[in-house]
């Protein structure tokens, strides 16, 4: 995936917002809470994404890819960041972006939450 597909997937997801803190750096919450980083590539890496996952998860992945590793501007054990080297495939990065904001839901109020976790289950 690229940046940009990355960028559209998370804007579909319900109530995501986006915003630019700094050059080279996009964030995308929902409820106020960042859910994904996405960092353009610079001489020492490439493009990449950090998003949020269960602890557990998260070691799975770093295992299974060569190009996840734990979080960078994040707490290690709730964060992955993704090297954005084609490695990954598209479905299993899809799959991150959205845990990752179910992750955020999770930890909204109930209120917020369910109407969020309402709109997710009906397709947006």
């Amino acid at each position: 995936m690229t940046p940009a597909d990355i960028a559209a997937f998370a804007m579909g997801l319900p109530e995501a917002t986006e915003g630019e803190p700094g050059p080279g750096m996009t964030l995308f919450k929902v409820g106020g809470k960042i859910f994904a980083i996405l960092t353009e590539a610079n001489a020492s890496r490439p493009e990449q994404v950090t998003l949020k996952s269960d602890p557990e998860t998260a070691l799975h992945l770093r295992e299974q890819y060569p190009a996840v590793g734990p979080g960078f501007y994040a707490r290690l054990r709730h964060w992955n960041t993704v090297a954005l080297d084609g490695t990954v495939p598209t479905d299993e990065l899809t799959d991150m972006i959205e845990h990752s904001w179910e992750r955020v839901v999770a930890g909204l109020p109930r209120t917020t939450r369910d109407r969020l976790q309402a709109l997710h289950d009906h397709g947006y």
